[in-house]
């Protein structure tokens, strides 16, 4: 029993935890302090149930597999033959001459090649069930790195959107002084504050287009939108070779589900041929008749009749056949686009990597030096306010130009990355 004062004390403790605030109340999973794209791959990866249920299918299949290289399970038979239905001895088994009790078991004689193909058969099966875990494991870690990327590139390309927008209001404030002085007009005092109006409704967009980011990037990692980003991976080098490019596409993970498709049809033909070969059944059962009768045993086989082979089994063959040259003949088509496919992605890399230089080696550099040409002119009174203004917004163009140009290749560049599953991330 609790005395009065034990009852105070744990009045007075459960009352200090409803008091704590909800956060404090239960843990909440760790978070990590940033989220590289690697570690976002990883996590989509590891917590993908698609993945984990295409791994039960592959496993369902090898059992099957297993199962079927076995004989079909023997049959138990048990009845009475030749009762009377009538006379003195109508329903009395052990009465007459001819009634017998019998019992037996009968096995069917599968043929080994038979049993070899129908286990053939589930191990294709299992092996494109592979490969189509394969071919979503690569397609969910490259949509995963996409989801990353475009957070990354948006929030930048935000972060200088926010830039230009103080530098516009630094713009509307020098510009309605120049006004108050008779050095601008009162349409330059307007063409300001539309400018910054428009930076407005574009961080607005972005915003949007970062929020789209930020959810796709939470669908994948399960981790909160808010995580932050470290920083981006190097995308100026592949890890494929182009070189080998036709070579790395035959074990391509859709390719390589459509070659499993044709092994699994091929294994399908080579059953069908089997099957063209009867299957025997044999069959031992004890007789016993009443007393003073002997008992019997019989024995047979059963073989079944294919007496029209050519219309069934030889047709079931030619359609197996066919339908294994169909699955080859989509694998190479399915081959040859794909490698069209990577071609164009490699090539539009290539040249978002050329015009990525030459932006950030000419394009910005010469708009930096021709902004800070024309303050230093307005300042010397030889240029107009109008001009270092238009100056300044195209140079905080053409950076969002950079950065949208480094998203795009970013893209390009995650699309030829993850066309294998990356197994292992540091």
């Amino acid at each position: 029993m609790f005395s009065p004062t034990s009852w105070r004390r744990t009045a007075l403790a459960c009352a200090l935890v409803l008091a704590l605030p909800a956060g404090l109340a239960v843990a909440a999973p760790p978070t990590p302090a940033t989220l590289t794209l690697p570690a976002a791959v990883q996590h989509a990866t590891e917590r993908s149930r698609q993945l984990a249920a295409q791994e039960h299918s592959t496993i369902a299949a090898r059992a099957m597999a297993v199962a079927a290289a076995q004989l079909p399970d023997p049959v138990l038979k048990a009845g009475v033959d030749n009762l009377p239905l009538s006379g003195a001895d109508r329903y009395r088994i052990g009465a007459d001459s001819m009634t017998m009790r019998r019992i037996g078991v009968m096995q069917e004689l599968t043929s080994s090649d038979k049993r070899r193909w129908r286990a053939a058969r589930f191990e294709r099966e299992a092996e494109r069930s592979r490969a189509a875990g394969e071919a979503l494991a690569a397609a969910l870690q490259r949509d995963t790195a996409i989801a990353w990327l475009e957070r990354h590139y948006l929030e930048r390309m935000a972060a200088v959107l926010a830039a230009q927008a103080g530098v516009a209001r630094d713009e509307i404030s020098a510009v309605e002084a120049a006004h108050r002085g008779g050095r601008a007009t009162q349409a330059a005092v307007l063409e300001a504050r539309a400018a910054w109006l428009a930076l407005q409704d574009r961080a607005s967009e972005l915003a949007l287009q970062q929020r789209s980011a930020g959810i796709a990037l939470e669908r994948w990692t399960g981790l909160a939108a808010s995580t932050p980003l470290a920083g981006a991976p190097d995308t100026s080098a592949l890890g494929i070779d182009p070189a080998a490019l036709e070579a790395l596409l035959e074990h391509h993970p859709k390719v390589a589900v459509l070659t499993r498709q044709a092994e699994l049809a091929q294994a399908e033909a080579g059953l069908a041929r089997a099957s063209r070969s009867n299957d025997w059944s044999v069959e031992v059962a004890l007789q016993q008749r009443g007393p003073g009768y002997p008992s019997m045993v019989s024995f047979g086989i059963s073989v079944p009749l294919q007496w029209d082979r050519a219309r069934r089994q030889d047709r079931e063959l030619g359609a197996r056949l066919a339908a294994a040259d169909q699955a080859l003949a989509e694998r190479d088509e399915v081959l040859r686009e794909h490698v069209a496919e990577v071609r164009g992605q490699l090539a539009e890399w290539q040249s978002g990597r050329e015009r990525i230089t030459r932006y950030r080696d000419e394009v910005l550099p010469l708009a930096a030096a021709r902004t800070a040409a024309l303050q230093a002119a307005y300042r010397g009174g030889k240029a107009a306010l109008a001009e270092v203004l238009a100056a300044r917004r195209a140079e905080g163009e053409q950076q969002l130009q950079a950065l949208q140009l480094e998203r795009q290749n970013a893209r390009a560049w995650a699309q030829l990355n993850y066309i294998q599953p990356v197994k292992e991330h540091p």
